[in-house]
């Protein structure tokens, strides 16, 4: 548990670090988000300022009302907005918004900033495909689809047309552009023209500073496959290399716009909020999309919206690694992220099929995954056994050799050889369960299971649990205190020193090491302040996994580990050196030996 607290504190110190410097740049983001929100909200002129029209009629396409139509496929429904032709709102109609309530519709966007446009190049000026009027036509399929088609009469034969299928309870919509009569503008845009793509994310839970730092923008790489920025250390980049899709991701749901074939390149422009400013939404973003073109009177580009939420099987079934956007593990402990996989997702799954809480499913999960684990647990319980055995051995080591390290060191490697004991040995089954406590931490708080799901106090296990809201910030704590955490903090200082004392038992240098002695109260304390604000269901299942590691210790320790039977095999294993082959102990004997010589040479 220190061990994974160190590396959490490196995380978090890193995250304050840049938050630090983010709140210099409070105004200055904010001056930026109102410029991109403006270039989504108006990127280019006016088509009707820019576009020479036949003065002898009014074609429909520069002129009319804006209106909404909504589709719906039973999980989604798409805000198609007959100016732009393109969705100005997508719901999850399965899914509700913080507080969850009847009312409470979970927009992913819902604002008149998201739109698709294609700024086709003319002689007089350019065409805006996102300031024309469209003319909707819905169209039931024989297979239960709708299918939506979005028509601009430009004029001279010139139209753009958008096409929507929303196939029956299915999260992905297929859609495509035509461009017909355009063949001299596409032949001006060059080997690709770009599809701007512009997004303001609706904020959808309770803690909006994690949706923050959760944004990100997900791509997949014809070559490379699967790759991600943060928008917070990321705010634009360009894509040089073709990608197959391109999505924007919040904590629990993302919108993608995937390629039938390809984008040639992409490039992106986002802002983040600073934490804690109410904006009303998470992020926007400006994507570019370069569609390779090839000039024609009758240019199409096909492509798939694919909204859903952010569950791992799901997001496998669409391929092209999309279930990366799914964080397991990152940086050096990127390896854990098989341990969810292939353990710690079928487990719950599992589960899930006879526990709906998931407050229990976590207490369930905890007993399974110590069980497994109590092989190591004995292990490591077992060699502090037979260093505690050997203590008065080695205090006696030391008051004979007081002053000679070298000497002391010979000897102690002498006793732990003939003694057939490994120093080493409590400390590896320890390491062992480390990988545990790390999946655990990148799995826990993007289950989809836990959003809005009560249990005890807490009225939403995918983000903090709060007894008290203070009205006021505390610097690295918060302005709510998480009880799921002061639990965690107390079982930790709980644990911590009883394995203290067995350390101390034991005997050795390390019982008297500043750092091991003074870990205890302030790794609880540091615990504090990163856990406040994170999910409750893992606070409380490091709460759950210190109780129950307490538990199976004092069992083991009282019932499988007996002290006077120890130090009779420790005795008999003297009487019988030779029997001791392990290569812990063969590499004591070398090691013995070396020093010996040393000591010799240093003699002479």
């Amino acid at each position: 548990m220190l061990l994974g607290g160190g590396y959490i504190f490196y995380s978090t110190y890193q995250k304050n670090q840049y938050n630090e410097w983010r709140a210099q740049q409070v105004a200055d983001s904010l001056e930026k988000n109102k410029l991109v929100i403006a270039e989504m909200e108006a990127n280019a002129p006016k088509t009707a300022d820019t576009l020479v029209q036949d003065t002898t009629q009014v074609v429909s396409a520069f002129h009319g009302k804006k209106e909404i139509r909504e589709v719906s496929n039973g999980l989604l429904t798409f805000g198609i907005s007959t100016k732009g032709g393109t969705p100005e709102f997508i719901r999850l109609d399965t899914f509700k918004s913080y507080p969850r309530k009847a009312d409470k519709d979970l927009f992913f966007f819902n604002d008149a900033a998201n739109n698709l446009n294609i700024s086709l190049p003319t002689a007089t000026g350019s065409i805006n495909t996102n300031e024309l009027y469209y003319q909707p036509v819905v169209t039931g399929l024989p297979d239960g689809s709708q299918q939506v088609t979005m028509t601009a009469e430009v004029g001279n034969g010139q139209k753009v047309i958008y096409e929507y299928v929303l196939q029956p309870n299915s999260y992905i919509v297929k859609s495509g552009i035509r461009l017909i009569g355009f063949q001299s503008e596409l032949s001006k845009a060059g080997a690709a023209l770009p599809l701007q793509w512009n997004v303001k994310t609706a904020r959808t839970e309770k803690n909006v500073n994690n949706e923050r730092m959760s944004f990100q923008v997900h791509f997949g790489e014809v070559k490379d496959g699967h790759d991600y920025y943060t928008l917070r250390s990321t705010a634009n980049k360009e894509l040089k290399d073709a990608i197959k899709w391109f999505g924007v991701r919040s904590q629990f749901f993302h919108t993608t716009i995937m390629a039938d074939n390809q984008f040639s390149h992409a490039s992106f422009n986002g802002v983040v909020p600073a934490d804690n400013t109410d904006t009303g939404y998470v992020a926007v973003n400006a994507t570019q999309l370069y569609m390779p073109v090839t000039p024609s009177n009758d240019f199409s580009f096909g492509y798939s919206w694919i909204v859903s939420p952010n569950e791992y099987k799901l997001l496998k079934t669409f391929g092209h690694e999309m279930e990366d956007m799914i964080q397991l593990g990152l940086g050096p402990f990127t390896f854990v992220k098989y341990i969810s996989k292939w353990f710690i997702i079928p487990l719950f799954d599992f589960l899930s099929k006879f526990i709906s809480n998931g407050g229990l499913i976590i207490i369930v999960m905890t007993l399974v995954i110590r069980l497994l684990l109590s092989f190591f647990s004995y292990k490591s319980f077992l060699s502090q056994a037979k260093m505690r055995v050997l203590k008065p051995e080695l205090d006696a080591l030391r008051a004979k050799h007081e002053g000679d390290q070298q000497q002391m060191g010979m000897e102690q490697m002498k006793l732990y050889r003939t003694a057939g004991v490994n120093p080493m040995g409590g400390c590896l089954p320890m390491l062992l369960q480390m990988p545990f406590l790390l999946s655990m931490y990148y799995y826990m708080p993007t289950e989809l299971s836990f959003r809005q799901q009560s249990f005890w106090w807490a009225d939403d296990l995918s983000a903090y649990d709060s007894i008290l809201n203070l009205g006021f910030r505390i610097p690295w704590y918060g302005d709510h205190v998480s009880l799921f955490t002061l639990l965690m903090a107390g079982t930790t200082i709980f644990l911590t020193l009883y394995n203290r004392n067995n350390t101390a038992a034991a005997g050795g240098e390390m019982a008297n090491n500043p750092v091991i002695k003074y870990m205890p109260y302030i790794m609880p304390i540091l615990f504090l302040g990163w856990f406040n604000g994170m999910a409750a269901a893992l606070t409380f299942y490091y709460t759950c996994s210190n109780l129950i590691s307490i538990l199976q210790q004092f069992i083991i320790q009282k019932f499988f580990i007996d002290d006077k039977k120890i130090l009779q095999r420790i005795e008999a294993n003297k009487l019988n050196p030779k029997n001791q082959t392990s290569k812990w102990q063969d590499r004591l004997q070398q090691m013995q030996k070396m020093q010996e010589e040393r000591a010799k040479q240093n003699k002479k």
